[in-house]
């Protein structure tokens, strides 16, 4: 970060969508978009395995998904952008979800979540992913859960799941052996693994901040940068929290869709969400600092300029007396006619602006 960065307007981010388009009054459990996003095309992806064998393939319409599925293999549905409402009325069909299901998975304003219907369990959680122009965007995840299949609906291409992947590829680990809610878990993990990623960046950010708090000089560009990362912040927090009672909820469940031995590893995904929520307000309470330090550096600085001016000022005020005296218009003052007159007034004037110097010296006030 650079002192002398120029300050660029910062978007607000809306707590909540408009429904000012005709959505508002609609039947609950209507599918249709809410966002602030213009909705991308659908793209679909389908991950099947056991502790044998894997099968990828990216079909071309949700019909392909669907007629792939089988039963004796774990399913992992994937499916970027949320252009295609079709698509996903109809994946709600086939898996029979319930309407109000189909109308969240299209709402990406939705708090994280957590909602068991017996056959299923429908969580809500948020990807976040920097931008390049250094700020953060917001990504809605649906993940559902059922006992052999995970879908998961993002609202545009790109995502933080590439170890999940990888570990399917390769078959590292025991995730190829175990069930669909091993599956779910692990997306959850490397979600909130990729938070820490985010929090690092931030607090480099942040450590930039501080290391020219008391130097810079640009005080705009300064403030506005900070409040960036404080508004980031904020709304980074008003994200993990929910997210961590979404995987408190997961500890407690009693699906039998959840396999018994993911007990740890959610305690351990809980204690995560906890990190990640302590290290948000220290960042938070950092940028405060930050911001303070700062603004009692350009308060000291303007003291110090004030300081100067009220020294200057106050060595100049019995000159301009000296000077205003000997300047009027009177006829009778006997010093004008003397030829010493002239070189007496300039010495008793430097003699006073001389002695206030060394008076100010001695009482160290410059």
């Amino acid at each position: 970060m650079s002192g002398s960065r120029p300050a660029r307007r910062r978007r607000i981010e809306p707590l909540f969508t408009s429904l000012a388009d005709g959505r508002e009054g609609s039947v609950p459990g209507s599918p249709v978009y809410i966002g602030d996003k213009t909705p991308t095309e659908a793209a679909f992806s389908l991950i099947q395995y056991d502790k044998d064998e894997l099968s990828i393939v990216t079909p071309e319409n949700i019909e392909e998904v669907l007629a792939m599925l089988e039963e004796g293999a774990v399913n992992w549905i994937n499916i970027n952008g949320l252009g295609d409402q079709d698509a996903i009325k109809r994946l709600g069909g086939y898996f029979k979800l319930d309407p109000l299901t189909v109308e969240d998975i299209l709402n990406t304003e939705h708090r994280p979540k957590l909602e068991d219907f017996g056959r299923y369990l429908f969580i809500i959680t948020k990807m976040m992913s920097r931008r390049p122009d250094d700020s953060i965007e917001y990504e809605q995840i649906s993940v559902v859960l059922t006992s052999n299949t995970v879908i998961t609906i993002q609202e545009s291409p790109g995502d933080c799941y590439g170890p999940v992947r990888e570990r399917l590829r390769t078959g590292a680990g025991r995730l190829r052996r175990m069930g669909a809610s091993v599956l779910a878990y692990a997306l959850l993990d490397v979600t909130v693994d990729h938070y820490f990623s985010l929090l690092e960046w931030l607090g480099t950010r942040l450590e930039e901040f501080e290391d020219t708090a008391a130097v810079a000089s640009e005080a705009t560009a300064f403030m506005s940068g900070l409040q960036d990362v404080k508004a980031d912040l904020n709304r980074f927090k008003r994200i993990l929290w929910p997210i961590r009672e979404t995987v408190a909820e997961l500890r407690h469940s009693e699906s039998p869709l959840l396999d018994d031995s993911l007990e740890p590893f959610l305690r351990d995904l809980h204690d995560n969400s906890v990190q990640v929520i302590e290290a948000i307000e220290s960042y938070r309470e950092t940028a405060s600092g930050i911001q303070e330090v700062f603004l009692s550096s350009v308060s000291n600085r303007m003291n110090e300029v004030m300081k100067v001016l009220t020294i200057i000022s106050t060595i100049f005020i019995p000159l301009t007396f000296i000077a205003g005296v000997y300047g009027m218009n009177f006829r009778h003052m006997p010093e004008l006619d003397q030829p010493w007159a002239y070189p007496a007034a300039w010495g008793l004037m430097v003699a006073i602006a001389m002695g206030m110097i060394t008076f100010f010296k001695k009482k160290k006030w410059f």
